[in-house]
């Protein structure tokens, strides 16, 4: 049974990180410090130097020889259930849409594994808490990640393809103005689709630039290597690691201050897409989640990190993504936001509430 002293052990790892979200909202609202430039400098700085060293710092860590299959497949198992229905959805219901099942897919499954989930599980479960998120962010990294960005590549190619359709028969109906009807829509007007191929390809070249992809790569082969072969890192490369990845969470939520300070609305979607989206993250999740550990047969406190870590506030990386694909951004902006300010509370409950279950 957790008590208070277990709650203020939790509260005491979290609220640093919501003082430097707090300091990168003030510095701009109140205190007027960095202009627009200078806030995009400085999420530039923490995308390209400061998060991939946090990413390969954990993830080098990680033994993947003894990494926990049940957890994993248990995860894989939730994202699934969330595509089958997704699936039947899309086919069966007039009012579904293939962009909503995306956002659906990514408001459901994609969390905030690294910034928020491994001090909190750590100070919920110990190191087992912190390694199994760390898995977990492995996971979603080279999986779920991924997979988000060929739906939204395909989704793109679609579109193009249809405009450009679009585009042709209008031009067609010009030229063909005052000509029967069944004339103009005989002649040829097709454009084929892009190939998967080659939204893999394009797929292939956006991780190519992105570094948090060569970080989580890179830290999981040397993590293989060296379990494999009971290599140590020499202390002048992991001290020059360790000196920009200490800073991965504090300067990461002082620029998810930076980014809220400079929202036009603190709700950019409504209140019912908000309402849709934190039952998606904190409530549709985690349950699904909890079924797959169920079907694995996980137990104890490997079934609680499941559960809490499926929990965890909206990943930053899929409001990026729906951003620059233009995709509901308002609605993953939101998620991102509000769901990291009420997280705490809320996990804290989860934690009691799965102890109470014990």
């Amino acid at each position: 049974m957790i008590d208070g002293g277990d709650v203020y052990k939790v509260v005491t790892a979290m609220a640093p990180l919501y003082v430097a979200l707090g300091l990168g909202y003030g510095s701009v609202k109140w205190w007027h410090m960095f202009k627009l430039d200078q806030c995009d400098a400085i999420n530039r700085f923490n995308c390209y130097f400061i998060i991939p060293f946090f990413t390969f710092e954990f993830t080098a860590h990680v033994n993947p020889y003894t990494m926990n299959r049940g957890f994993l497949i248990a995860d894989v198992i939730a994202k699934f259930i969330v595509g089958i229905v997704l699936a039947f959805w899309v086919n069966l219901s007039k009012k579904a849409s293939f962009d909503w099942c995306i956002t659906t897919f990514s408001l459901a499954s994609l969390n905030n594994t690294l910034v928020l989930g491994a001090p909190l599980l750590k100070a919920m479960y110990g190191d087992l808490g912190e390694n199994l998120v760390v898995q977990s962010s492995v996971l979603q990294s080279l999986l779920w990640f991924i997979a988000l960005l060929i739906l939204l590549e395909w989704r793109q190619a679609r579109s193009e393809a249809v405009d450009a359709r679009s585009m042709n028969g209008d031009s067609h109906a010009e030229i063909e103005m005052g000509r029967d009807l069944e004339e103009s829509s005989s002649a040829p007007a097709a454009i084929q689709s892009p190939s998967f191929l080659s939204v893999l390809n394009t797929v292939r070249t956006k991780l190519a630039k992105n570094p948090n992809s060569y970080a989580c790569i890179i830290g999981l082969i040397w993590a293989l290597v060296s379990n494999r072969w009971h290599i140590k890192m020499p202390e002048i490369v992991e001290g020059s690691i360790l000196i920009m990845s200490k800073a991965g969470a504090g300067v990461a939520m002082f620029t998810m201050g930076l980014f809220i300070a400079w929202q036009e609305k603190f709700i950019a979607c409504g209140v019912g897409l908000t309402f849709y989206g934190m039952v998606l993250r904190f409530v549709v999740g985690p349950a699904l989640t909890a079924a797959g550990s169920f079907a694995m047969g996980l137990r104890g406190d490997v079934l609680r990190i499941a559960v809490i870590q499926a929990a965890l506030p909206q990943s930053i990386t899929s409001f990026v993504y729906a951003q620059e694909y233009g995709l509901h951004a308002n609605l993953l902006s939101t998620a991102v936001i509000f769901g990291t300010i009420v997280s705490l509370p809320l996990l804290i409950g989860y934690y009691a509430v799965l102890d109470i279950l014990r």
